[in-house]
């Protein structure tokens, strides 16, 4: 990784560049400073067309005006984070900023002005790289440094809302007056500008409600789920391409695998794989993906791809390694499976969102019951949660711009709400036998077993947007053969 060179001050007499400490040049020279400006191309581009979502980014505004008149509205998308000295994380910006805007560059900020009975709404952005001062090529984010950014006059193209320099914003957020909310948690310099003239509670509310605008999707969201999921499928196939790979290093392998086809097909992962192998199956959060994969034992697969636009898949299988699951394997992934179709079968418009968790849960209570790992009978089980010893978490959540979407949004209208068309969610029971859970007969210890698929609430029912992908045992294990077949 290259060094930044050290640069003069701003000879418009504004901060000057930020230099590193040890750079090897100790100046610039006035002769090459000269040089820079000038003998550079007009790059502006003029055939640019509004991204494919603006229609969806202006009614989601319109929402939002409607609900807050007469408030200013603040939401950024975020500044860099830095990683380790001066290297930086990469950026994702806010899922607030994206849902209202589209745009996911650093440092941006959408306002909201109260205008007559509404608002008119501006994007803050950083312009393109300032070519007289030399913070093009001498500052760390210039564009020689990190690439080019688009012209504000690009961004209102693309955007289709007017664009404005965020380095004018906080100067101007200080001296507003009248009624302020921000959405908080993403860039300390606007917040520092607004701290006189929000609260807490106020702030809140507005993250509330933009949280509970993303419960039903829209046609576009729809469409950038099922991209992601159908990436997701691809990677998923090849992983099972590789296992003999796997087995010859580690876990990581799988995630590399999985990973390439993320950035390939899409902008990342939608959040980190869990590529666990043999008893890792039972840590629900597996990331560290450094242990052993080895032959007769299971891998829990559970990994999403992220679009583009930021909408990230969430789809886990749990599949034998060496292709064909052992007689206990196959009884345990058999009960979850029954599961997660009751769980599926009760996604239904208008019915509870607590539906298909109940009963998923039945199911997987019953088997307990029946194997003789719990005392029954079920319904008192199922009263006292005895259950979730071995089924721990959630049957599943909303899904979208966030893998755990709409977060934020009030208990009545997520965990006690209803369903509706236009929800994504995902089911995903699981049974896992920790490897010192000693009240297990010995054999089923470090089994663990989940299968989740990202379903899609229909007018008339439901949509399994990750059905690409089988689910029964002899679906998966004919499917690992034809993959293994195909590769070899």
């Amino acid at each position: 990784m290259t060094e930044q060179q050290p640069a003069p001050e701003n000879p418009e007499g504004d901060e000057p560049i930020k230099q590193r400490k040890n750079g090897l040049y100790p100046a610039v020279s006035d002769e090459l400073a000269e040089s820079m400006k000038s003998g550079w191309a007009d790059t502006e581009l003029h055939d640019l067309q509004p991204i494919p979502q603006a229609a969806e980014t202006a009614r989601r505004r319109a929402e939002l005006s409607a609900r807050f008149p007469g408030e200013r509205l603040v939401i950024p998308a975020g500044n860099l984070r830095t990683r380790s000295n001066d290297t930086e994380y990469s950026f994702r910006a806010s899922t607030e900023y994206v849902y209202l805007t589209g745009d996911r560059t650093q440092d941006g900020v959408l306002v909201l002005e109260p205008a007559g009975e509404g608002h008119e709404a501006t994007v803050y952005l950083l312009p393109r790289s300032n070519r007289e001062n030399g913070e093009f090529w001498l500052d760390g984010q210039g564009e020689l440094w990190v690439g080019r950014r688009h012209s504000l006059t690009e961004a209102e193209r693309l955007l289709g809302l007017p664009a404005k320099d965020v380095r004018e914003l906080a100067d101007a957020l200080r001296e507003a007056t009248g009624p302020v909310r921000a959405v908080r948690g993403h860039d300390a310099g606007i917040e520092a500008a607004l701290t006189d003239k929000v609260t807490a509670e106020r702030d809140e509310e507005l993250r509330v409600f933009i949280s509970e605008q993303r419960l039903v999707k829209d046609a576009f969201e729809i469409g950038e789920l099922q991209k992601a999921v159908d990436s997701t499928v691809r990677g998923f196939e090849d992983v099972v391409k590789i296992l003999d790979k796997a087995e010859a290093t580690s876990e990581r392998y799988i995630e590399g695998t999985f990973f390439l086809r993320a950035r390939v097909e899409g902008n990342d992962i939608g959040y980190g794989s869990i590529c666990a192998a043999g008893p890792h199956a039972t840590t629900l959060h597996w990331v560290r993906n450094d242990g052993p994969v080895r032959s007769g034992e299971l891998l829990l697969l559970d990994a999403g791809v992220e679009t583009h636009t930021l909408y990230t898949a969430d789809v886990t299988r749990t599949l034998p390694i060496n292709g064909t699951y052992t007689e206990l394997q196959r009884k345990i992934y058999d009960a979850v499976y029954e599961a997660q179709e009751a769980g599926i079968a009760a996604v239904q418009p208008g019915a509870k969102y607590r539906d298909f968790h109940d009963a998923a849960q039945r199911v997987l209570a019953e088997r307990l019951v029946e194997w003789g790992l719990v005392e029954g009978p079920v319904e008192r089980v199922l009263e006292l949660g005895l259950q979730r010893r071995w089924t721990l978490h959630g049957t599943g959540h909303m899904l979208g711009l966030d893998v755990h979407d709409c977060a934020v949004a009030r208990t009545e209208t997520y965990v006690d709400g209803v369903l509706e068309p236009g929800m994504v969610l995902t089911v995903e029971p699981g049974l896992y036998f920790q490897a010192d859970d000693t009240t297990v007969p010995e054999e089923y210890r470090g089994i663990g077993v989940r299968i989740e698929d990202d379903i899609l609430v229909t007018e008339d029912g439901n949509r399994n947007l990750s059905a690409g992908l089988p689910r029964t045992s002899a679906g998966v294990e004919a499917w690992m053969a034809d993959l293994k077949g195909s590769a070899s």
